[in-house]
């Protein structure tokens, strides 16, 4: 332990010179440098005849070329000093680096497959949580939904008679195709409820449930938006910049380019450099991003045909639309 201590601290004491109680070669150049000079200039007075009188600029000028050579050698002996230092530190700090990628690449190499398992757990445990979550929030703006049930062949003659039997009141299935679920309803929904107490956007919620191509972008949204929360991205936290509803309207009818560029428009660099390296490294993340990008094209393509431009803006300010610029920034999309 001490051996190594002494080893790392050998560069920097002999770097510090003075302060480390050691003289440099290059102060050691620079007091020979200074003494030679002094002796030049002492040996010049005692041989050069002496003038009469004294003049005040003679000797403010021979006070200059006295000291201004020996502080331009010790200027030029510092300039050298801190080279040598930032060489120094330079290449430790090169090694640390080196030393932490080594380790970096060796445990992501070990621990690779469990964390690709747990992802793949934990979107496994989101989608059964939405699946067993749809029923429970339907009960909230309908009746529940009646289990059909069979009867058994043999016991068909115990039924009883058509105006005895008691009629039951059956909901629809959930692939049923409902009644068209309003725009309003759609936007509110893909915003998802600020909070507990958010009654109307829980309503929209349900909803947008029991559209079967709403409940798909819904669904995807949520494992996008849960993937990047892992990373502290949060879409309230993101402002991009909002573009108009023309630019939208264009990406919806199939233009590409620098025409529809401005629905890049999320400019926070942190979340844009971890949301680049996550769609590298992380393959769950990735098919999840491409996913939730092809089901909002998808909704977008239908949602821009009967909307107006008020609706178009209110869309783009959704939650499910800002991860939708973000993603789609960083994946190309607007390129």
């Amino acid at each position: 332990m001490n051996e190594q201590t002494k080893s790392d601290r050998s560069p920097l004491a002999a770097s510090t010179g003075p302060d480390g109680g050691s003289v440099t070669p290059v102060e050691l150049g620079a007091i020979l440098l200074s003494l030679l000079w002094i002796a030049v200039v002492a040996g010049f007075f005692m041989l050069a005849p002496s003038g009469e009188g004294s003049d005040p600029l003679r000797f403010v000028l021979t006070l200059m070329a006295i000291f201004l050579p020996v502080a331009m050698i010790w200027v030029g002996a510092s300039a050298m000093r801190s080279s040598r230092i930032m060489r120094e530190e330079s290449a430790r700090l090169q090694a640390a680096i080196d030393a932490l990628r080594k380790s970096y690449i060796e445990d992501r190499q070990r621990g690779s497959g469990t964390l690709d398992q747990s992802i793949e757990r934990r979107l496994t445990e989101i989608a059964q949580a939405a699946v067993k979550s749809e029923p429970a929030v339907a009960t909230f703006a309908t009746a529940r939904t009646q289990q059909r049930r069979t009867v058994p062949p043999a016991r068909i003659s115990e039924r009883p008679p058509a105006e005895e039997q008691p009629s039951l009141a059956f909901g629809g299935t959930a692939e049923d195709p409902g009644p068209d679920l309003p725009r309003g309803d759609l936007i509110r929904a893909l915003n998802f409820p600020d909070n507990e107490r958010d009654e109307a956007g829980f309503a929209a919620l349900r909803a947008a449930l029991k559209d079967r191509n709403a409940r798909q972008l819904i669904r995807s949204s949520q494992d996008v938006l849960t993937l990047l929360s892992q990373d502290g991205i949060y879409m309230d936290d993101l402002h991009p910049d909002l573009a108009r509803p023309e630019v939208w309207r264009r990406f919806a009818n199939g233009e590409r380019g620098r025409a529809i560029a401005a629905l890049g428009g999320v400019r926070d660099r942190s979340s844009l450099a971890l949301t680049a390296g996550r769609m590298r490294e992380d393959t769950i993340f990735r098919d999840a991003a491409h996913h939730f990008l092809r089901k909002f094209d998808q909704a977008l393509v239908t949602f821009e045909k009967e909307a107006s431009d008020e609706e178009v803006v209110a869309l783009s300010d959704t939650r499910t639309s800002r991860a939708f610029m973000l993603l789609g920034r960083v994946a190309g999309t607007f390129d």
